[in-house]
């Protein structure tokens, strides 16, 4: 457990107060209300989704890898009125059975995971054939120029936060054997400009791509 997990987790919901405020606290209860049956949540942080799981979710099931971070989902997770499984894995290696989920969710995850490809997989294999993803995650900017400063001070982000900027993840989950049925393309607002392209949507598992 490093100095810099620690900080990171003691400071990150100040860190990201404004952009909640902004309208990411609003985005996550609009998507998480579509939310229904098993739901199984990768990278859950310190629980910023916890209040937008409705009645409609039968079991909720949150992974987080990170100790310090964990540590600070328990305690939130005994604040609320359901019971929640917490399981400390990475999404790269979901300890569940294939098919076990109605619903998964990843919510500013996909680009802090090792192996984001990996990652996918795993959620795939997981969710039901009609099971659907549930996203929002900040991504490479479809402006060229802004691309290029992203990739400039890529290395500025994952030094501060310890994540890719830069992230073309739309196209990952395509490519991970998941159809993208509705899509928003967005901001995080009040954050740093190079942060701020934001996709939120949903998706469902179909082909693998290029089979």
């Amino acid at each position: 457990m490093s100095l810099k997990t620690r900080i990171f987790a003691a400071t990150y919901d100040r860190m990201s107060a404004d952009t909640e405020e902004a309208g990411l606290r609003e985005q996550r209860r609009e998507l998480l209300g579509q939310a229904r049956g098993r739901v199984l949540e990768i990278g859950g942080g310190t629980g910023a989704n916890l209040p937008f799981y409705g009645e409609a979710v039968t079991s909720l099931t949150m992974t987080e890898p990170e100790e310090p971070m964990a540590r600070r989902l328990e305690r939130r997770m005994k604040k609320q009125d359901r019971a929640i499984e917490l399981v400390r894995a990475a999404a790269e290696d979901l300890p569940f059975e294939d098919g076990s989920f109605d619903f998964a969710v990843s919510t500013l995850v996909l680009c802090a995971v090792e192996d984001q490809p990996r990652a996918l997989r795993e959620v795939r294999r997981v969710l039901k054939p009609d099971g659907r993803l549930l996203f929002i995650e900040h991504v490479r900017s479809e402006d060229d120029g802004l691309a290029r400063w992203q990739d400039r001070l890529n290395w500025l982000n994952q030094f501060v936060v310890n994540c890719d900027c830069n992230r073309a993840t739309l196209q990952g989950i395509q490519a991970a054997g998941f159809s993208i049925t509705d899509v928003t393309h967005g901001e995080l607002k009040k954050a740093p400009p190079f942060v701020r392209p934001l996709v939120l949507g949903t998706a469902v598992p179909g082909p693998l791509h290029g089979g």
